[in-house]
């Protein structure tokens, strides 16, 4: 079990302060900023931040909040958990996490997913009803631009590149990149098929039900040539001081989460 790796991701839920009250937006991105630094000092391997443009969560842009954690932490990988590609521009993102690796010494890492959540489609002007090619599309974009050089490429997105550069490139190998699978074995291929890593959200339910995801992944992984790549696993919850403490605080809101 050498190879195992354990850190936190995060929402940036908008929890309680010890007085009862829900905490600011604001607020609540300094906590994250703090609680990574812990998870550095404890030596976790990595901390992520969720990306999402509504009320409950705090964290809209969370490249900003990994370059402030970059600055104050030594050791722990910093990412998105996940980057919304599907509504987002791939050169865009690719020079953002670029920019993080940089200041980070080489620490960043970046989820891709198409979006559980899907308010970032109507604030950015795209239609949800093509959730599917955005995705698609941009992410083999983002595979040229992660592989460096000049890039030649055309899709039905964006305007096509013609041996365009985009800087700043990554200072040493390739950017580590994953793409997040709630539960569409498409992903798992398009995942294999770039020479991704394999990010598995379990959300909810028996953890059991997402093996066959692995197995389709290497499967494919060999079937395209590809090297072997990683699996990791989000899954949710609560950090107390005992199971017992942690399931009673969790619990009332995490049924209020659910009920949205």
């Amino acid at each position: 079990m050498s190879n195992l790796e354990i850190g936190l991701d995060t929402f940036g839920d908008r929890t309680l302060g010890s007085d009862g009250k829900l905490q600011s937006h604001a607020q609540v991105i300094r906590n994250l900023v703090e609680q990574a630094e812990l998870a550095d000092r404890v030596g976790l391997a990595f901390f992520g931040v969720g990306e999402h443009h509504r009320d409950d969560f705090a964290v809209s842009a969370p490249e900003v909040v990994l370059a402030a954690i970059a600055s104050r932490t030594r050791q722990i990988h910093l990412g998105s958990a996940v980057t919304v590609l599907s509504s987002d521009d791939p050169i865009r993102v690719f020079q953002r996490f670029s920019t993080l690796d940089a200041v980070s010494s080489g620490r960043a890492e970046v989820i891709l997913g198409r979006g559980s959540f899907t308010e970032s489609f109507p604030l950015f002007g795209f239609d949800i009803a093509q959730y599917e090619n955005l995705f698609e599309d941009k992410l083999a974009l983002f595979a040229k631009l992660r592989a460096g050089g000049p890039v030649t490429w055309s899709g039905s997105t964006r305007p096509p590149l013609t041996e365009q550069q985009v800087f700043p490139p990554i200072e040493n190998g390739l950017l580590r990149t994953w793409v997040g699978v709630g539960g569409s074995p498409e992903s798992v291929i398009r995942a294999a098929r770039y020479g991704f890593d394999l990010m598995l959200a379990i959300i909810g339910g028996d953890p059991a039900r997402f093996a066959p995801f692995v197995e389709l992944y290497r499967r494919a992984l060999s079937e395209l040539g590809q090297t072997p790549g990683a699996i990791g696993v989000h899954a949710p919850g609560h950090v107390a001081a005992t199971d017992a403490q942690a399931r009673e605080e969790l619990w009332p809101h995490f049924l209020a989460n659910r009920a949205k």
